[in-house]
């Protein structure tokens, strides 16, 4: 039996070649998910457990793969953060949690006293609601006002402050315009150099156009290097070979939206949410 000093010694060597082998792996294939920080990945466990959590979020969690993303993207618990297009906070509740004591977390957010009839102004009460609730959780989440109107002066926030921005499902509902182009240099410029941009989205069948909320994942890489953008890595954590993406009404008659009602409803209950490309960039 190996003393405790030289167990612990083996044990620290193990750890730093794997840190050296990890380091190596920059290529843009497909990779297996990486684990964030032991810190962090606690924190993201303990957070996905909370009692902030509804069941009807918690169902999600086998689809969308929260931990794996997040520990691919290269989280840490100290890190700004902002996440664009939180809609009713469903990654909002995991990543609060996760930054508060030691990082920080900006959230992109319309003017909640705007328009009442606005779909944007809509989710902005819904975050207000979300932190009102649960003070103990999301009382130091900031929200980040944006333009309802995507230009060429569309900005996130001050240039190079944020170490991460993370966006899930939000980029297909601009892409087929040059509204993608405003929006992700702004990414690019609110990203500190080196900084981390993970992307999450439907997948388009290979050769396929942007419709029914999917979208191609080479249209999603161009967009992004078109602004300055490096692609790093490619996960399939959040693949779902299930989903043939030739439904009416698109992505949205799956779950969670269902949005055919009882028709098919047991056929897409079966396939589940959608197949999602999984991308990692940096600003060079």
């Amino acid at each position: 039996m190996l003393r405790p000093m030289k167990r612990n010694a083996l044990l620290a060597t193990t750890i730093a070649l794997g840190l050296v082998a990890g380091c190596a792996n920059t290529q843009t294939a497909a990779t297996a998910p990486a684990a964030a920080p032991d810190a962090t990945a606690a924190k993201i466990t303990a957070a996905l457990a909370g009692p902030h959590r509804s069941e009807k979020n918690r169902a999600r969690d086998q689809y969308r793969h929260p931990a794996e993303t997040l520990g691919f993207f290269g989280l840490k618990d100290s890190m700004t953060v902002l996440e664009l297009s939180p809609g009713a906070g469903w990654y909002t509740e995991v990543l609060a949690p996760v930054l508060r004591d030691s990082g920080k977390l900006k959230v992109t957010s319309a003017d909640p006293n705007g328009n009442p009839e606005n779909y944007g102004v809509k989710r902005a009460k819904e975050m207000l609601a979300l932190k009102e609730a649960h003070p103990e959780v999301f009382d130091k989440v900031e929200l980040q006002i944006v333009a309802n109107e995507i230009d060429e002066k569309y900005a996130f926030g001050e240039a190079n402050s944020v170490d991460m921005v993370v966006s899930f499902r939000s980029l297909h509902g601009m892409a087929d315009s040059d509204k993608a182009n405003h929006w992700l240099k702004a990414v690019f410029n609110v990203l500190k150099p080196g900084g981390t941009f993970g992307l999450v989205d439907h997948r388009a069948n290979v050769g396929g156009e942007v419709k029914g909320g999917y979208l191609p994942e080479a249209l999603a890489i161009e967009l992004c290097e078109k602004a300055g953008l490096k692609l790093v890595e490619k996960s399939e954590i959040n693949a779902n070979p299930k989903d043939t993406k030739d439904y009416e009404k698109g992505v949205w008659a799956l779950p969670p939206s269902l949005s055919n009602g009882d028709t098919d409803k047991d056929k897409y209950l079966a396939i589940g949410e959608s197949d999602r490309f999984t991308l990692k960039f940096v600003k060079p």
